[in-house]
């Protein structure tokens, strides 16, 4: 039922000239070492490198396909037309400028090279490239999710039909509300608009249930009374007990969000 892979180990060699056109796939590289040294058409794919110091090369046009690099150092390193689809980063050190020019090109695909440097990233302590990879991954997701149930792409109509298509649908519809209301995680400026929409919401019920509509004083007052109504600093009598518990639960989750995403960026650094 099991037969070899056929993978060939590599250990404790160093590159000493650059390499044009040669086919090293499914190789086991520990230790190997490089140094401006230029790769060109070369065929990695399902090669996997351990602990290799590849440090100022250039890979052109090379493919790494389901490549895993694991405690790799690529310092200073450049990728140019490079294939890295189903490619693995694992306490790596790679430039992030990889995310601008060498992202797969099908949104899935993307979304997952983005999350692998995302995490290999956080791994490293590097909070800004992670920060990077995840507005990256946030794009590609939005992207692929409204695709998985709107896209007429045979890729998706196949892999998403019937019920899973209405469930990729509310998947959908539940990333893009909290895209809106808080970036997913990642956009307080998005959450304190969310805060302020709320605000106005109160201002404009208050106007409604207890105001003169028709005065313009109505909304100025409403508006100027929604925020400590909103904080808890104040609590109209004239307020339902229901409504008041609506805008406390509203506020709590707001703060939560809020603390959340501070959280997650103190821990990236």
């Amino acid at each position: 039922m099991l037969s070899e892979t056929g993978r060939t180990e590599v250990a404790d060699k160093k590159v000493t000239t650059d390499i044009n056109q040669a086919d090293l796939t499914n190789r086991l590289f520990i230790r190997l070492a490089a140094k401006n040294r230029r790769f060109s058409k070369v065929d990695f794919r399902y090669t996997i490198f351990d602990a290799c110091y590849l440090r100022d090369c250039v890979f052109d046009s090379c493919d790494f396909t389901g490549c895993r690099f694991l405690a790799t150092s690529l310092h200073g390193s450049k990728f140019s037309g490079c294939k890295f689809d189903y490619a693995i980063f694992e306490r790596t050190i790679v430039e992030s400028d990889i995310l601008d020019t060498e992202c797969p090109g099908p949104d899935n695909l993307k979304m997952r090279f983005a999350r692998t440097l995302r995490m290999n990233y956080q791994q490293l302590g590097d909070a800004t490239a992670a920060n990077k990879a995840i507005n990256i991954e946030l794009e590609a997701s939005k992207v692929h999710k409204r695709k998985t149930w709107k896209s007429n792409e045979s890729y998706y109509r196949k892999k998403y039909s019937g019920l899973k298509r209405i469930k990729a649908f509310g998947d959908w519809l539940s990333f893009m509300a909290l895209d809106f209301i808080w970036g997913n995680g990642e956009s307080a400026l998005k959450l304190l608009r969310a805060m302020g929409l709320a605000i106005l919401i109160i201002s404009v019920i208050d106007v409604i249930g207890f105001r003169d509509p028709s005065r313009v004083d109505s909304y100025l007052h409403a508006l100027v009374l929604a925020p400590q109504i909103f904080l808890g600093a104040v609590s109209p009598s004239n307020y339902s007990g229901l409504y008041i518990t609506s805008i406390i639960f509203v506020r709590l989750i707001g703060f939560g969000f809020l603390i959340s995403i501070i959280i997650k960026r103190f821990n990236r650094r």
